[in-house]
């Protein structure tokens, strides 16, 4: 096969991975709606936690003497914040919150990680790319001034665990580029799982998760929700992102971010929710602040998520 064929056939591939990927994580939002059918946000959040971390433990065993434990506390903080607190976050969000907008929402997460990478890290900034962080957050002050024009109105208390979501993600990013950017993907997230892990299923084994699956009348349903959460949102996520990430680079595969509030979107039109054109105005702008943010030229480094 001629060179051409094989760079073909890996442009073809990676595209496939980037639109499964978006489909997968675009997902996630419905799929936690259904998953608070039947069991409260701690169980919904340690749940997904616990599924994910045996999901990583085989991969824990095999890359063990691969892992560097002078990184504890980058790998601690990158598993609190960009798993842990995130998890409980949209659990307890989204008992009030329309999938559809905690889809658009979680596309704050490049901003608020670029945001951080200023004030923390003293990272240069264009001009274009301060006006995407603006038109990011004033997307953002729409969604909510006009949450009660939507279907399914909501706190501002509610609509800012989403936010403080994104923002932990940022605080990971940062976490990563900064102090882990040596360290092998793969062994960032399963060493980060087997971190937070353990804590989730002492919860999890003291709670009444277990009699909620079996006993209530929607327990399966939420269940298979929650189990195709974790091991395919999460942990298969991951794997396919990492692969994307080998097949081209950090700047390709970051472009997930502009595609999975469609397919979020997607899911809560065909699940019922409805939204106005306020909320596709937002939609708009934020997905426009992302693009300055991540694709304006600067000086110095980016922080790619």
């Amino acid at each position: 096969m001629t060179k051409v064929s094989l760079s073909k056939n890996k442009s073809v591939v990676a595209w496939i991975l980037l639109i499964l990927l978006s489909l997968i994580w675009g997902s996630s939002f419905i799929l936690i709606k259904k998953s608070l059918v039947a069991f409260d946000p701690l169980q919904l959040g340690a749940g997904r936690i616990v599924i994910s971390f045996l999901a990583f433990t085989p991969l824990f065993l095999f890359h063990f003497s691969q892992i560097n434990w002078k990184r504890f506390w980058p790998l601690l903080v990158v598993g609190f914040c960009g798993s842990a607190l995130p998890a409980f976050l949209y659990a307890s969000a989204q008992t009030e919150i329309p999938s559809g907008i905690a889809g658009l929402l979680n596309a704050l997460t490049p901003i608020f990680a670029f945001l951080l990478s200023i004030i923390a890290f003293g990272k240069s900034f264009s001009g274009k790319q301060l006006l995407g962080i603006s038109l990011g957050f004033v997307g953002t002050a729409i969604v909510f001034l006009s949450k009660e024009d939507i279907s399914v109105s909501f706190s501002y208390y509610h609509g800012l665990l989403i936010v403080l979501a994104t923002f932990c993600y940022g605080i990971s990013a940062n976490t990563v580029g900064n102090y882990l950017s040596d360290v092998k993907p793969i062994i960032i997230s399963t060493v980060s799982f087997i971190l937070i892990g353990p804590w989730a299923l002492i919860y999890l084994l003291q709670s009444d998760f277990l009699t909620v699956a079996t006993h209530h009348d929607q327990g399966t349903m939420s269940l298979l929700a929650l189990i195709t959460l974790s091991l395919i949102g999460t942990f298969g996520a991951n794997i396919l992102f990492f692969k994307l990430i080998h097949l081209t680079d950090a700047v390709f595969s970051s472009s997930v971010s502009f595609l999975t509030p469609f397919v979020a979107l997607m899911w809560g039109i065909i699940d019922g929710e409805s939204f106005n054109s306020y909320f596709f105005l937002a939609l708009a702008l934020i997905i426009s602040g992302v693009f300055l943010v991540k694709y304006s030229k600067k000086e110095g480094p980016d922080i790619e998520v």
